[in-house]
């Protein structure tokens, strides 16, 4: 179902499955999450920081059992679809466009025992393969910017969610106010025309009748991250030189750069949202 990817979503499909991108990610990040941390210190292990960010949004779900099923579209290595399934008893449906990231989340599946409780779907979130009312819970965690229609994929998630279940996400997004134009380093390097922001899931969220239940914003985490990834991929650069082509990482450490002073000029905006479906 490739033909049916928007040009964002096929870019970022074509990113994920490279080696460079899939090699980097699961050696910065400890292979189990890919995404913003919340950091007790700048200095915090960013595996530990973006664990607590898995357990911080798990805290907003306390429906969560045996009974329940979970979506987590943009679901990477799985390490949420883990989290849940282990810690809940709960079926998981980890969609994700990547088939080189889902072959890995297949593979930690099935070596931690948790294979018959999480189903990797190859998919797109623009398009997700499940009839309406289908999930207690919708879950993402930095993923949805990749989406060149994100009111589609908000769309997507109202149809499969079941009438009071919960859509609990996090997404690096450009301020509400954000001035125009500040965002183009960021963007040409992860070709995207623009970021969504608080305002923009709020109101599409209510036009789907999805009501706010939280939002906890953490801004200043935005550059806190991803210097604390800058310095890590720095500190190990030898050591991704073994899996990681050098233009890689040198684009990458200018691209984390861009996403730091973005964040330190208040341009950026990140949180856990969570809203039920009425």
């Amino acid at each position: 179902m490739t033909e049916s990817y928007s040009a964002a979503v096929s870019t970022a499909r074509d990113y994920y499955n490279s080696s460079d991108a899939d090699n980097f990610y699961f050696t910065i990040w400890g292979g189990e999450d890919i995404h913003i941390g919340l950091y007790d210190h700048p200095e915090e292990p960013i595996v530990d920081a973006s664990r607590r960010t898995v357990q911080q949004m798990a805290s907003l779900l306390e429906e969560l059992g045996e009974t329940s099923r979970v979506l987590d579209i943009g679901s990477g290595f799985g390490g949420a679809a883990r989290y849940l399934a282990k810690n809940f008893g709960c079926r998981v449906v980890a969609l994700n466009l990547s088939e080189t990231e889902n072959d890995r989340n297949r593979k930690m599946n099935r070596e931690q025992g948790l294979d018959h409780l999480i189903e990797v779907v190859d998919a797109s979130f623009e398009a997700i393969p499940s009839p309406v009312d289908s999930f207690d819970v919708v879950w993402s965690q930095d993923a949805i910017l990749h989406s060149g229609d994100r009111s589609k994929v908000l769309e997507e998630v109202a149809r499969v969610l079941k009438p009071g279940g919960r859509f609990v996400f996090t997404d690096p997004m450009m301020a509400d106010d954000c001035p125009k134009g500040v965002l183009k380093p960021i963007l040409d390097r992860i070709h995207l025309e623009d970021l969504g922001s608080p305002g923009f899931y709020r109101q599409k969220a209510k036009q789907l009748g999805m009501t706010e239940e939280a939002w906890q914003g953490h801004h200043e985490l935005v550059a806190t991250h991803y210097g604390r990834v800058l310095r890590e991929t720095e500190e190990r650069e030898e050591e991704l030189a073994a899996v990681v082509s050098p233009d890689y990482i040198d684009r990458m450490k200018k691209g984390l750069q861009h996403w730091v002073d973005g964040g330190n000029n208040g341009h950026l905006s990140w949180g856990i949202f969570c809203f039920r479906k009425q």
